[in-house]
């Protein structure tokens, strides 16, 4: 008899509780993995079953009984869910499901179940469960583009709702990416979206500032008072202070936040101080900044390595850390992070250690963000081309045969 009313919604909790499926198709392996994270003593009773199927009993996650259903197989069930492809063996599995109080769900035939499956997902530790309210005329796409809206906001900070119980205070060093606000990661957005305080650096992807609640105390890296601190001491400093009041901090880098991102200096001042922190990676704009500007950094039959390098410091730098003679010798794409103003130097050098100076350079300014521009030259003429460019930071330089390619060839 069809639904005059609308579902009652309810959790089934189901570890350790009988629970019958009938058939081994595609329906029941897409059902089948939450009812065996719940926990349930999961019987099927199939003559076949597909290859996922098949392999989750031979792990033992279900009991497999191959054969056709059977009166009095739904016996002491908790749940049950009919999936064959026999239309009369469902429904005699149906009538026994109502004979004996068994909730039960049809794939056939949803107005002849007792139950219906919501379309569900997670997003940290909350499951979202939606159903259509009317039996007759059931939409499952709506139901499920609706689940997938709510998962998306949950995750992606977009909908938040506030937290009743206590949090943890602690800091998320978050890589905040390239640039593009797109482009942060999932948990990232969720974790500024949480946060009471935002620490962030000019190269994080300032438009997602403007959607923090407006009880978020945002402050700029650049600007906390150092005082007799350095720079990174201050903010040191200033991560351990809000999270000793009991705040949530987030640390919004541009990157990741252990790409020439300083974030190892502070999970140590962080550790030490006894604060908790939780580190989110982010996609580096080594690989991503390219990437937009249409230049892949390996490629078959080209480059089968890539190297990240730091060119803050010049070559004759005391300070340098890097082994530019054995970057010039080498076949595959140099990347070049904080190094507009020392290209010039940096080109001289790999040249003079043979490096031939019409390898290909570019150089693409303030990637993936609406700013984006790309200048091309070589070795030879890069120190003039962002001369006469005027090419500022931040601007990532890639030096190989890769930065002379294009995605197709011209029409």
């Amino acid at each position: 008899m069809a639904a005059e009313h609308p579902a009652y919604p309810v959790g089934l909790r189901l570890t350790g509780r009988r629970t019958v499926v009938l058939g081994g198709g595609q329906v029941a392996q897409r059902r089948l993995p939450a009812l065996i994270a719940a926990g349930a003593d999961i019987t099927l009773i199939s003559p076949s079953a597909t290859p996922s199927v098949e392999a989750m009993a031979d792990a033992g996650e279900l009991t497999w009984h191959r054969r056709t259903y059977a009166d009095g197989d739904l016996a002491e069930a908790w749940y049950a869910l009919i999936a064959t492809s026999d239309p009369t063996a469902n429904a005699a599995a149906s009538a026994e499901a109502e004979r004996h109080r068994v909730w039960c769900v049809r794939s056939d035939d949803a107005d002849a179940a007792t139950a219906w499956t919501p379309a569900t997902g997670h997003s940290e530790g909350v499951t979202v469960a939606v159903l259509t309210t009317e039996a007759k005329g059931r939409d499952p796409r709506r139901t499920a583009a609706i689940r997938d809206a709510v998962v998306a906001g949950l995750r992606d900070g977009t909908l938040v709702a506030p937290h009743h119980r206590t949090r943890t205070p602690g800091v998320a060093l978050v890589g905040g990416g390239p640039g593009d606000p797109d482009l942060i990661t999932v948990r990232g957005r969720r974790l500024l979206a949480e946060a009471d305080v935002v620490i962030a650096d000019r190269l994080g992807p300032r438009d997602l500032l403007n959607e923090l609640p407006p009880h978020v105390e945002v402050i700029d890296a650049a600007k906390i008072p150092y005082g007799r601190f350095m720079a990174q001491e201050a903010i040191n400093n200033a991560l351990i202070e809000h999270a000793k009041q009991g705040k949530s901090v987030v640390r919004l880098k541009g990157g990741d936040p252990f790409v020439f991102g300083r974030g190892m200096e502070e999970a140590q001042a962080l550790a030490e101080a006894g604060i908790p922190c939780t580190v989110v990676p982010g996609i580096s704009s080594s690989i991503s900044v390219p990437g937009a500007a249409g230049i892949p950094v390996t490629h078959r039959g080209v480059a089968h390595e890539f190297t990240v390098v730091s060119g803050h410091v010049a070559p004759d730098d005391e300070r340098s850390l890097v082994d530019w003679a054995a970057l010039a010798r080498l076949r595959g794409t140099l990347v070049i992070l904080m190094g507009v103003d020392k290209i010039g130097r940096i080109a001289e050098t790999l040249t003079a250690h043979g490096k031939p100076g019409d390898t290909p350079v570019a150089l693409v300014q303030e990637g993936t963000t609406a700013a984006q521009r790309r200048v091309d030259a070589t070795l030879a003429t890069v120190a003039e081309a962002v001369r006469s460019h005027e090419v500022r930071p931040p601007a990532v330089i890639v030096i190989g045969e890769v930065a002379g390619m294009n995605p197709a060839p011209p029409a």
